[in-house]
């Protein structure tokens, strides 16, 4: 699966891409007012081969959870049981990326994929591959095998999303502690150090921020992972959300529907599909800058300009549910609003203002 995936993505197309462009030039706006938004509905041409692209409606949030080994290093204050506890918050509507899902109209699918908890809750989409990783500080946190079967649970899922109707998916996660595996797929990829990668996640305190940088100083020590080597990566590293993150990114970009990333963990997915398959980031739109630092040297590393900047740092989705808004603006433009010939509105003189006489 995973191999036929990335064999079905291409690249952007060009002739949409420059159709958007020049009918961005006929809107009644000056070129360019817009911003990013313009190069995002651009973007967004080229990956559908059409302009304009369609609607980004309806949206669908995967929330993919698991556990981690690295969490005995004392990385996080928060106890490992809070991963199956938010996952039960997730399915009663009671958390953040609920809210948020019901204020833009996404839909919201809690995918288990490694919780160490067992669970049976209505709803929930049971995926686990096993019941949270190793420790990557003493060995590999999963087999190839196993990285391979978390990126086929993402790709599974964005296939069932995107049958079920949705335009856009959404990266959404939860697992305690993942934001240090996050940050070694981070380091890993781009070949910055884990001092400038590695955050304060759930808000941590200085001697556990300290710690948490030696542990993952530790883990690319131990495994020198190969950036040109995913699967690789993913298994010395990575953490099972992340993987099927990954997964889900790449099963977006084969049916050429966009894949609003949330924070630092979705960025290391990203990173991750990238290795993959390097014409993915067609797919890909950065939802925030998240407070995470390795988020932007991810983001810096892949391309991408974050919509919206808010100092967020919870994951869940959230981020990239309040830049959904921004992204279907950017795209609804090019549907609705009117040329300068269709309505009648006199464009700029290109010779530019006359002088006085």
């Amino acid at each position: 699966m995973l191999e036929s995936t990335i064999m079905a993505i291409e690249p952007p197309d060009e002739a949409a891409m420059a159709a958007a462009r020049e009918l961005h030039g006929r809107l009644t706006k000056p070129a360019g007012s817009l911003g990013e938004l313009e190069t995002l509905s651009v973007r967004l041409a080229g990956l559908a081969g059409a302009c304009p692209p369609p609607l980004p409606e309806p949206a669908a949030v995967a929330v993919f959870a698991g556990d981690h080994g690295v969490h005995d290093q004392g990385v996080t204050p928060w106890p490992r049981e809070v991963t199956a506890q938010m996952v039960g918050n997730f399915l009663a509507g009671g958390a953040v990326v609920n809210a948020f899902a019901r204020q833009t109209g996404a839909s919201v699918t809690v995918v288990d994929v490694g919780v160490a908890t067992p669970l049976a809750d209505a709803g929930l989409v049971a995926a686990k591959i096993r019941p949270g990783t190793r420790d990557l500080t003493r060995e590999a946190a999963l087999t190839r095998e196993e990285a391979v079967a978390a990126v086929e649970v993402g790709i599974r899922v964005a296939g069932d999303l995107i049958d079920a109707g949705a335009a856009i998916l959404l990266t959404g996660d939860m697992g305690i502690a993942n934001t240090t595996p996050a940050a070694a797929l981070i380091a890993a990829f781009t070949g910055a150090p884990a001092a400038q990668v590695t955050g304060r996640g759930t808000g941590i305190d200085d001697a556990t921020h300290a710690r948490k940088i030696v542990v993952i100083e530790t883990a690319l020590r131990l495994h020198t992972p190969d950036p040109t080597d995913p699967t690789g990566v993913l298994a010395s590293v990575g953490g099972l959300e992340h993987a099927a993150l990954a997964g889900l990114i790449l099963g977006g970009a084969a049916r050429r529907i966009p894949v609003l990333l949330d924070g630092v963990s979705a960025v290391a997915a990203a990173l991750v599909a990238t290795a993959y398959a390097p014409a993915a980031t067609a797919a890909m739109v950065a939802g925030h800058r998240s407070a995470e630092p390795g988020a932007t040297v991810g983001l810096r590393h892949l391309g991408l300009t974050p919509l919206i900047d808010l100092g967020l740092r919870l994951g869940e989705g959230t981020g990239a549910l309040l830049a959904l808004p921004a992204v279907a603006g950017a795209v609804r433009v090019l549907h609705e609003v009117a040329t300068f010939d269709a309505a009648g509105v006199t464009e700029k003189d290109p010779a530019g203002p006359a002088a006085s006489p």
